[in-house]
């Protein structure tokens, strides 16, 4: 599939001149005369600050978003400290709006997306969905389809673009679990650095390539595991073989109940095992999924019977 990324709005290059890292004798140029043609947003950040890890890609988001409206200018504060103080900049985040070369408005800390998207849409009016956002709601929408190659190559071109975009990484990967293609889900997993793996979208995917890897060393014939537990209900390794097999199947609701049913007769059984396999599941398919909404509430209707 050709990609869709590439056809619309601004090109990469186009996009990277919308957002760029300057300094104290590039400031005149890149904040002062480029805000005489268009606005231009300065971030004050440092490498240490933790809230400035949350907002600079909302802003970069926003940005890219508004499709060449307005620039993004960042000053790391370690290295431009004399700016800095110039600009009075006495706590960051530390965002400043720029227009025909004085600074017109501002926010400090870390605000909500909504908040900043009002923001920016004060300068420039609305700001709409930036081509890779366009391509990452037709990308879920193909999974929710179950076209998982499609969809596998619109989370790609997202990437293409954002390597760090966490709900591509975690799409993709559960792109090729849906394809049966575990080792290719591995190979992204096992590729990503420790803040990016504990994103909360990249943690589900992470629990669901567990599930599929966990459920491959085990050999075990649903139909035979099936028979074992009609000739003896009371079999809780067989049911918990089963219920494995049956998540990494893709029948998640059927596996829920029968861990449901092994915590209901022995609430410990194999060290607190079927509680364990249940809170994987619920991880892996995401807490607002209606099947782990109604997971939990089966498992808490069992604990407080």
């Amino acid at each position: 599939m050709e990609s869709i990324i590439g056809q619309a709005g601004n090109s990469g290059e186009q996009n990277l001149d919308l957002v760029k890292e300057s300094s104290t004798a590039n400031f005149a140029d890149d904040v002062i005369q480029a805000s005489a043609e268009l606005p231009v947003l300065v971030d004050f950040w440092a490498p240490w600050c933790g809230p400035c890890k949350q907002l600079t890609p909302v802003l970069e988001k926003l940005v890219r978003a508004a499709s060449g409206k307005i620039r993004l200018v960042k000053i790391n504060i370690d290295e431009n400290q004399e700016l800095a103080t110039q600009l009075q900049v006495q706590s960051i985040p530390m965002v400043y709006a720029f227009k025909d070369g004085q600074p017109v408005d501002g926010f400090m800390g870390a605000l909500p997306e909504s908040q900043i998207r009002d923001f920016i849409e004060k300068l420039i009016g609305p700001v709409g969905p930036s081509p890779s956002e366009e391509v990452m709601n037709m990308a879920k929408e193909a999974f929710s389809q179950e076209d998982f190659k499609t969809a596998a190559n619109l989370f790609s071109q997202v990437m293409q673009n954002n390597p760090g975009e966490a709900a591509a990484i975690a799409g993709l990967t559960k792109c090729y679990l849906g394809m049966g293609e575990a080792d290719q889900a591995r190979e992204i997993i096992d590729s990503l650095d420790e803040e990016t793996s504990s994103h909360p979208e990249v943690s589900s995917a992470i629990a669901a390539l567990n599930l599929k890897e966990q459920s491959s060393n085990n050999n075990d014939d649903v139909s035979k595991l099936e028979k074992d537990l009609t000739d003896d209900p009371n079999n809780h390794q067989a049911r918990y073989d089963l219920a494995t097999a049956l998540s990494s199947s893709g029948s998640h609701e059927a596996a829920i109940d029968h861990l449901v049913e092994i915590i209901k007769h022995n609430r410990k059984w194999n060290e607190d095992q079927a509680r364990e396999q249940l809170l994987k599941i619920f991880e892996a398919l995401g807490p607002t999924d209606p099947i782990t909404v109604a997971g939990r509430r089966k498992l808490s209707t069992v604990l407080f019977s």
